[in-house]
């Protein structure tokens, strides 16, 4: 794989996907990317960190059409105070910038932040979905410690789902979580993740060799 190639993961609440893109990201020596992709395109915006973090994954908020931070009305002495503001649009364009920029120039494993649809037309990106039953998803996120008690866990489960489906659906033209969106699709739960990690590793090296056949 000689030109720089990308593996994004969409995810299902509790599934794995984000331990899942680690183990692919160790296992083929490159980089991984979660919440280090905000921090990078809140840098490049100048906008403060928290922003990305408030709105992350989420669809646009319909009543203000964006988000404005005061950090001087939390304290009074902050070096940070004073608005700074900036549109739902506006963000999603600066993560979509940072994205393509990795793409360019590094492998890496990049997860949700609409990777895919920002990716749509590379072709040295492969795209993954990772999910897995209900049931499964609520052991993970109890085991995890995100949530104490099963009723706690479902309901936990079911708002990100929809947060992010909500999300991903806003600024695509596809359907989050559908198999025609992606390359592949996974049960995190039908066996080990290290063993859903070699599986995916090889189907990249394989699509990475059949491509290379394609272009000689």
């Amino acid at each position: 794989m000689s030109a720089p190639f990308v593996i994004t993961v969409g995810r299902q609440f509790g599934s794995g996907g984000r331990e899942l893109g680690r183990l692919i990201a160790d296992r083929l020596g490159i980089e991984f990317f979660d919440k280090k992709l905000l921090l990078q395109a809140a840098r490049k915006s100048g906008v403060l960190p928290e922003i990305y973090e408030h709105k992350d994954e989420r669809m646009p908020s319909i009543l203000t059409g964006g988000l404005s931070f005061a950090m001087g009305m939390m304290g009074g002495t902050s070096p940070w105070a004073g608005p700074t503001s900036i549109s739902d649009e506006s963000m999603q364009a600066a993560i979509a910038d940072v994205i393509r920029e990795l793409a360019r120039t590094r492998s890496c494993v990049i997860v949700g932040r609409t990777a895919d649809y920002v990716l749509r037309d590379n072709p040295h990106v492969t795209n993954i979905f990772v999910h897995a039953p209900e049931e499964e998803c609520i052991r993970r996120i109890i085991g995890r410690g995100d949530k104490t008690t099963e009723a706690e866990a479902r309901s936990m489960c079911r708002k990100i789902n929809k947060l992010r489906a909500s999300y991903y659906n806003f600024y695509t033209d596809r359907r989050w979580g559908h198999s025609s969106t992606y390359h592949l699709t996974v049960d995190s739960s039908s066996m080990p993740l290290p063993q859903i990690a070699d599986m995916i590793c090889g189907y990249v090296r394989h699509r990475a060799d059949a491509a290379a056949i394609r272009t000689d």
